[in-house]
């Protein structure tokens, strides 16, 4: 493979970037003010760019997102959840009923394992996440836990 060699100028960069620093303080966020305040720039790029991946500014509101993004990760981490906890949840927010899973399992068997009596086979969870749409590992303890430590939603 060959090196690519880019000719930058660097004046003409230094020149714009003092422009744009002097707007925006363009920067790693470190803490809870940098956050606010790269937050709120986001918000103004979104309001602006939408859904648009062609707009001019749309590789700026992508950078900003990542910066924001990696500091909520460094700072905000969620603690895995236990599989009985995620179809707890799953039920709930869907506004279900025990019933409303019995073709799936049997509501004394979904009340074992939501009171932590049964655990999740790897068939019922694949059932689980066919059922609410989400990936199968987060009714896997070891799996569910490490997909949840790495922020991996199931999807895509």
């Amino acid at each position: 493979m060959h090196a690519v060699e880019a000719q930058f100028n660097i004046r003409a960069i230094q020149s714009s970037w003092v422009k744009l620093d002097s707007m925006v303080r363009l920067r790693v966020i470190h803490d809870e003010a940098g956050l606010e305040q790269m937050t709120s720039f986001m918000n103004s790029l979104l309001d602006v760019v939408g859904d648009n991946e062609d707009h001019a500014l749309s590789g700026l509101l992508e950078l900003v997102g990542d910066l924001v993004s990696q500091y909520e990760r460094d700072h905000y981490a969620i603690e895995p959840a236990e599989p009985k906890d995620s179809l707890r949840f799953l039920i709930e927010a869907r506004g279900l009923k025990q019933s409303d899973l019995c073709t799936i399992v049997p509501q004394s068997k979904l009340s074992a394992i939501l009171a932590g009596k049964r655990k999740i086979s790897a068939t019922l969870a694949g059932q689980f996440g066919k059922f609410f749409g989400v990936s199968p590992a987060i009714f896997v303890p070891a799996i569910g836990q490490k997909m949840a430590t790495l922020g991996h939603s199931g999807r895509g």
